[in-house]
């Protein structure tokens, strides 16, 4: 029996989504970092302007349960528009959000902010390459918290270059941990974090009681949920 700690994790994974959005939209890192090194010497001017969050449309690629909380905030704390892209339609975030399910290259071409949140599977591999990155606004900003490989990273670094795309906010790369000569780790318009998506002493507490609680169900037989393999074990 295989098990796993699905929903434990999903409103604090939901938050780092979120903190990449507005790290990313406001230069929050690239900023504090400016002021560190004391270049702050007056008023800011437009070269220190970031874009705003609320009322844009964001466009989440994969509206599972994490996906479903990104939405959540979004909508409702955000006054933003939701697109989303999915193998089923989601019914309570389009009833509860007013979520509107569209084909991914729509999602492209209308999102400000563009949210990956579904399993690395054999179809979404490579999923956004430049091909894809072509097809988003020049203001765009993307949020990588899903998989690194669901990306492109070499179309990423291009795109980011080249300003086909605004900005990046990623807790996911193709290769971890990062090499430290990565292009991405030299650009100022991407956020990067270590793969925290989880990684609060609140969530990962709750991630090792529900594995213990798993494990403790499986053995005496009375687990239910969280099992990965069910078809398997049908057979």
């Amino acid at each position: 029996m295989l098990t796993h700690t699905p929903d434990v994790l999903t409103e604090s994974t939901a938050d780092t989504v979120f903190a990449l959005i507005l790290a990313s939209a406001r230069r929050v890192v690239e900023l504090a970092e400016w002021v560190k090194a004391g270049n702050w010497k007056g008023s800011i001017g437009e070269a220190c302007f970031g874009v705003d969050v609320q009322g844009k449309t964001i466009g989440i690629v994969g509206l599972g349960r994490i996906g479903g909380a990104v939405a959540r905030r979004a909508a409702l704390g955000f006054r933003m528009n939701v697109l989303y892209t999915n193998r089923h339609p989601n019914e309570e975030a389009e009833r509860e959000y007013g979520a509107k399910r569209v084909e991914l290259d729509d999602l492209l071409a209308q999102s400000d902010f563009v949210c990956f949140q579904v399993p690395l599977t054999a179809e979404t591999r490579g999923l956004i390459g430049a091909n894809e990155l072509k097809k988003m606004k020049r203001s765009a900003i993307l949020i990588n918290a899903s998989r690194g490989p669901t990306v492109d990273e070499n179309a990423l670094i291009e795109a980011l270059q080249s300003g086909t795309i605004r900005a990046a906010g990623l807790d996911m790369l193709e290769h971890e941990p990062l090499a430290a000569d990565l292009p991405l780790l030299k650009m100022k318009n991407v956020v990067a974090l270590p793969h925290i998506g989880s990684a609060t002493h609140e969530t990962r507490h709750a991630m090792n009681r529900n594995a213990a609680e798993n494990l403790i169900g499986a053995l005496d037989g009375t687990l239910e949920d969280n099992i990965v393999n069910r078809d398997v074990l049908a057979r």
